[in-house]
């Protein structure tokens, strides 16, 4: 080859970080703008979070814990008014709390999102409640499993709980059919799982970020009823709950999840072709050197 005369792994070394990112931006894009949709299967462990909801009698009670912030909502969201639609399509009665103070903003989310737009019959008080945020993290799981009026003594809006239909008959957590902690971190699913399920014998279920849900999959079965990692997690739920529930089919809100997915996908393909691009580029420069230096 001609001194100067660039070959295919030059090119390949060569490229501009601001070809890689203008490709990116393509992929999430384009699959935005022409609503780029992939058919979602559903991985038995969200399977068996959907399993356990479906066989909860009517009146049953839900605690759904909103334990994220707004930095991870794109994620968790879908996954919290998943379950909320589900548990009121099957008539359980809903219990909102949160762990973390960013949480109450997204309880007010799904408020809207869920109960105002396809419930708008059911009852504060009678078919759902808001408790609100309390600070003490775990000690405050821990504190609720023995005595949750002693903590929650009124609603989110300053009302006394005994005037609430649905609290008479709580005492404590071990009263729950079913908690489902939505989570980001920390205090989160392992405090859940080690301050109250496992404690109170409570079936727990989670949902939370994709980062976060391999150091919870060793939960599963024993401790985790069922995980929904990331935003294929709550796309899985969501793809199950159309499927079992048609009158949501079409629904934009009820599919935010599976819309998300496509650029998801797309962006990951993106990326993994330059991984392989990038590895070719370095053993194909190392090998020129090799032959370089034999002479």
């Amino acid at each position: 080859m001609a001194k100067g005369k660039r070959d295919i792994i030059d090119i390949l070394n060569s490229i501009d970080r601001r070809i890689i990112f203008f490709l990116i931006a393509l992929a999430v894009i384009i699959p935005l703008v022409f609503h780029l949709v992939f058919t979602i299967r559903t991985s038995p462990i969200v399977e068996a979070i959907f399993d356990k909801m479906e066989a909860l009698p009517p009146g049953s009670k839900v605690l759904v814990s909103f334990d994220y912030s707004p930095s991870t909502a794109p994620e968790n969201q879908p996954m919290a008014e998943a379950i909320a639609r589900h548990a009121l399509q099957k008539d359980l009665k809903l219990y909102f709390m949160a762990v973390w103070a960013t949480g109450p903003p997204q309880t007010d989310v799904l408020i809207a999102n869920v109960i105002n737009t396809d419930f708008p019959n059911k009852v504060y008080g009678k078919d759902w409640i808001n408790l609100g945020f309390k600070a003490g993290n775990q000690g405050l799981i821990n504190a609720i499993l023995l005595d949750l009026k002693a903590m929650y003594t009124t609603d989110v809006h300053g009302t006394p709980i005994d005037n609430f239909e649905m609290m008479k008959d709580v005492q404590n957590l071990t009263d729950m059919s079913l908690i489902v902690c939505i989570g980001s971190g920390f205090p989160g699913v392992r405090e859940w799982v080690q301050f109250a399920g496992d404690p109170g014998d409570i079936p727990v279920a989670a949902g939370v970020t994709a980062v976060e849900a391999p150091l919870l999959y060793p939960y599963y079965p024993r401790q985790l009823l069922g995980l929904m990692g990331g935003l294929q997690g709550a796309a899985e739920y969501e793809a199950t709950l159309v499927k079992t529930y048609p009158q949501y089919q079409g629904k934009a809100n009820c599919a935010q999840a599976v819309q998300l997915m496509g650029p998801q996908t797309i962006a990951h393909l993106v990326i993994i072709a330059f991984v392989i691009i990038g590895n070719v580029a370095f053993f194909g420069e190392r090998r020129k050197r090799a032959r370089a230096k034999k002479g």
